[in-house]
């Protein structure tokens, strides 16, 4: 364990306990010590219980379900370390971290202990206490990552049109599902984790929160500078102000982060598509997903190592079958 601790880069890890003949014996001496560091009490023990899932990850959890030790940031913007497994479903301690004169300290009062397979619980228990043990050390964030659907849709505002309410109810609660139940993250590769896929609605709750996108002309190839006096050469101040014009591109694409494995797209929607019938609303997103999904795999094919074709006729056959079976 001390070596395993010691041992900074994933690389480093990755060859020392390739060289280890016993796998179950050292499994069984890591799962031990991660089930001890899953209610860690502080930054050090945080990082240990990393390192733990980052050897983990290498040399495979076994018949325990595998998690993933991550660093967010929670709603109020501090730091909050949490578990998750392959369906991002939250497993025991995830803590939000409170900034301290002497270093970060778990803020129990925003704290929750979650069951998991290996520890069951009837729900998860809110923690006691206002404070724990400060330290000032940086937190780590797993730098490997387990095995699960890299496709993640979400939306950046919930606001939206009441006839889109069918369709992305239905997102939510079949497809989503569908996608961390049925796509195969093992034969794709470890090069991506998540491509997130971020829709924004247009919406008209009221004359003071509406937001209409306007789609930009692809050929134009729009900045975010352009947007705003693009938008006064199409409709003058009085339409714009009256129905919440926003001009943007269909697809925004986000960079490639190695060190996460993670990208996005951003995907808007028209007024015009909350008004399509609801199959036809399903039609045009499942087109607009899949052409997110190709354009993003275009642009990291050859740079990275990673089975796009596979994934991507996953995806596809998942979307078809939501859209004709739902």
């Amino acid at each position: 364990m001390d070596a395993i601790f010691e041992l900074d880069r994933i690389e480093d890890l990755r060859e020392y306990l390739s060289g280890k003949p016993d796998v179950d014996e050292l499994r069984k001496l890591l799962l031990d010590e991660f089930m001890n560091y899953s209610q860690y009490r502080n930054v050090q023990e945080w990082n240990a219980a990393v390192r733990i899932c980052e050897a983990l990850a290498i040399i495979g959890w076994g018949a325990h379900e595998p998690v993933e030790a991550i660093r967010g940031v929670y709603f109020n913007g501090n730091p909050e370390t949490y578990f998750i497994n392959r369906h991002n479903k939250p497993r025991y301690l995830d803590a939000v971290w409170s900034k301290r004169k002497d270093g970060f300290a778990i803020d129990y009062e925003l704290s929750f202990f979650h069951g998991s397979p290996d520890k069951p619980l009837a729900e998860p228990i809110r923690l006691s206490g206002q404070m724990g043990e400060p330290q000032d050390i940086p937190l780590c964030s797993q730098r490997n990552w387990i095995p699960k659907n890299p496709i993640r849709i979400i939306r950046g505002i919930a606001n939206c049109y009441e006839s889109s309410k069918p369709m992305i109810d239905s997102m939510e609660n079949k497809l989503i599902p569908k996608l961390s139940r049925d796509m195969r993250p093992e034969l794709y590769g470890t090069a991506i984790d998540t491509i997130i896929l971020n829709l924004s609605f247009s919406f008209f709750d009221n004359d003071h929160c509406k937001t209409n996108y306007i789609i930009a002309d692809e050929s134009l190839k729009l900045k975010k500078k352009d947007f705003y006096p693009k938008l006064f050469e199409m409709y003058s101040e009085k339409e714009i102000e009256e129905n919440g014009y926003y001009l943007r591109n269909r697809f925004t694409y986000g960079p490639f982060r190695s060190d996460t494995g993670t990208t996005r797209v951003t995907i808007v929607f028209e007024k015009e598509f909350s008004l399509l019938p609801v199959q036809e609303q399903k039609q045009l997103f499942c087109l607009y997903l899949i052409q997110a999904v190709e354009c993003m795999a275009k642009r990291l094919e050859g740079k990275i190592d990673y089975n796009f074709p596979l994934m991507i006729d996953d995806f596809k056959s998942i979307l078809d079958s939501w859209f004709k079976n739902d």
